[in-house]
């Protein structure tokens, strides 16, 4: 059994603080941030077994960068590894986009305010795009794949399929093909290239592992359960079960368990439920809330802290809203996040048996060409209500589709898109800096 700590413990817990500064640009940014900082400059880890545990990582629900720097913090330094890992990462997010959820909800009718807002979310939508065509190049190499991925969009757009059914009904299909004519599917399968880049300090057998064992499986699953519902009981018996706080954590700690194909591929079917089935938001507080966590270090998926506050916001009962917004926020922050140690510390003892698995990897790819799909989907989804002022939902039958008001046109949040669209595929820009100058265009406009 090799030793806890590869690394001093000091050490790694000061990389990670650096790592989680960087993680701006959503998951290949910070995907590329842990690369560069554990395998390149400090080479921890050798560019196969950091391959090897991105590979695991994708196959699970929920935020795959986190995920990644949970199974790497574990490798380097065990289970007190993966858990400073895991916070740290996200930390510096959540701080931010509270303070920035604050401002937004006490000061957003400001000209200051709603400027800079009115700009950021009509970048959001060149983002998402760009967001489609990235994954859709990846995942979709075959007639079968790109099926499936319209297949999604129509269910979710036209007939108002829920998101989870969805995923599901991709990762069955995917399956299924897989089983008699693998050749259909296996297109989207990952193929790491055979270099291994630097050599790393520390030899494989020298990196953290556990000996699976039901015992170890039954405390990590009880144990992460009851970590997981604890603050949520709490909420309930402080607040009533049909509180808005019991509400939230219900739903965002169930969306984590769904939340296959990254942040984008959810966040329709969270719009939709806290817009139209919850009303904690308006659908053009959901674009500018996706903006925000766009600009704030960590993973994207944290947009459901802003929802979060908001709903709570809007409905604080006996509470000071901000402090109704505060509690909601953090309750939310945990649901979503605790799943992922969970699935981290339960599973890596199997990683090399699930990476070896052919069926579960044929499920995955349909599960991940269905998300192109899906992220169209919330594409057209925030189109409608960036460039629209009214909207309307048509029923007929089974089909359930989103329309807008055309004499509700807005020319100025569309000529910004226009704008992000070229600086993003046209001149090659960065989120951060395509964000910061729609973010002025809006302002300027604003004052205008």
């Amino acid at each position: 059994m090799p030793a806890v700590h590869v690394v001093p413990l000091k050490e790694a817990t000061k990389a990670w603080a650096l790592v989680a500064l960087q993680t701006f640009g959503g998951p290949a940014g910070q995907i590329a941030v842990m690369q560069r900082t554990l395998v390149d400059e400090r080479r921890w880890l050798g560019e196969r077994r950091f391959l090897h545990a991105l590979s695991y990582c994708m196959l699970l629900p929920g935020p795959e960068a986190q995920q990644l720097a949970i199974y790497t913090g574990w490798l380097l330094n065990g289970w007190i590894g993966g858990l400073i890992a895991g916070v740290l990462f996200v930390l510096p997010g959540v701080v931010a986009l509270l303070g920035l959820s604050w401002l937004y909800a006490a000061h957003g009718d400001t000209t200051l305010v709603a400027g800079v807002f009115a700009g950021l979310a009509p970048a959001v939508l060149a983002i998402v795009l760009q967001a489609v065509l990235r994954v859709g190049g990846r995942a979709l190499t075959t007639r079968v794949l790109v099926g499936l991925s319209v297949a999604a969009f129509v269910a979710l757009a036209l007939f108002g399929v829920p998101f989870p059914l969805v995923v599901l009904g991709a990762g069955v299909l995917g399956w299924l093909v897989h089983r008699q004519r693998p050749d259909l599917v296996v297109g989207g399968e990952h193929k790491a290239s055979g270099a291994d880049g630097p050599a790393p300090l520390i030899p494989d057998d020298a990196l953290h592992h556990a000996v699976p064992s039901w015992r170890r499986n039954l405390a990590i699953v009880l144990g992460g359960a009851l970590v997981w519902a604890v603050p949520v009981a709490l909420a309930a018996a402080v607040f009533g079960r049909h509180s808005i706080y019991v509400d939230e954590g219900l739903f965002f700690g169930g969306t984590a368990l769904v939340t296959f194909g990254g942040a984008y591929a959810v966040l329709a079917f969270v719009a939709q439920k806290a817009v139209e089935s919850y009303g904690w938001l308006s659908g053009a507080d959901m674009v500018k809330g996706l903006a925000l966590a766009e600009t704030t270090p960590g993973p994207l998926i944290m947009v459901v802290q802003f929802v979060a506050f908001l709903g709570a916001w809007h409905a604080p009962g006996d509470l000071a809203p901000w402090q109704a917004a505060l509690i909601a926020s953090l309750l939310t922050t945990w649901v979503t996040f605790v799943p992922c140690f969970v699935f981290i510390f339960l599973g890596a003892p199997y990683v090399e048996r699930l990476r070896g698995n052919a069926a579960l990897s044929a499920a995955l790819t349909g599960i991940t060409a269905a998300v192109v799909g899906v992220i169209a989907n919330l594409a057209l989804y925030f189109s409608v209500h960036t460039l629209f002022e009214r909207t309307r939902t048509v029923t007929a039958g089974p089909l359930h589709v989103l329309v807008p008001t055309w004499s509700s046109f807005a020319w100025q949040p569309a000529a910004i898109a226009v704008v992000a669209l070229l600086l993003v595929f046209r001149l090659r820009w960065s989120v951060l800096r395509t964000l910061g100058v729609c973010a002025v265009l809006g302002l300027l406009l604003q004052l205008a």
